[in-house]
């Protein structure tokens, strides 16, 4: 059984809430807010005897969020990147049209391309 928790990005850290079921947390990282999950998500089905680990979630990341939260990314320059109309792109961000599983991958994946190649980066100082 996978618990889909869809995470936001937000100016203090990350907030998470159950697609299914009636479970909000937050955390100020990634780690801390998976952790949290786990832990309401235990408190939520203690009477029921099931136990929860981080293998049990599926997390999502909204997509209209991260890139509100992420405005330095240029939709323009990701969308020639990866391959994908610039005008489609700019509707997925702003929650005009919801992706299809493989567009959602295609732009995860140019995103964490980007993110991969800044962290390489070294500056001559």
């Amino acid at each position: 059984m996978k618990i889909e928790m869809i995470v936001e990005r937000t100016k203090t850290g990350y907030s998470a809430y159950a697609a299914k079921y009636p479970v909000y947390t937050v955390g100020s990282s990634l780690d801390e807010l998976k952790q949290n999950i786990v832990d309401a998500l235990n408190l939520y089905f203690e009477d029921k005897g099931k136990i929860i680990s981080t293998e049990d979630l599926k997390i999502s990341l909204d997509l209209p969020q991260f890139f509100k939260f992420y405005k330095v990314i240029n939709v323009k320059a990701l969308s020639e990147r990866i391959g994908m109309n610039q005008s489609l792109l700019a509707q997925y961000i702003k929650g005009n049209k919801k992706p299809s599983t493989i567009q959602t991958r295609r732009i995860l994946k140019g995103v964490q391309q980007v993110g991969r190649e800044l962290a390489a980066v070294q500056f001559i100082g």
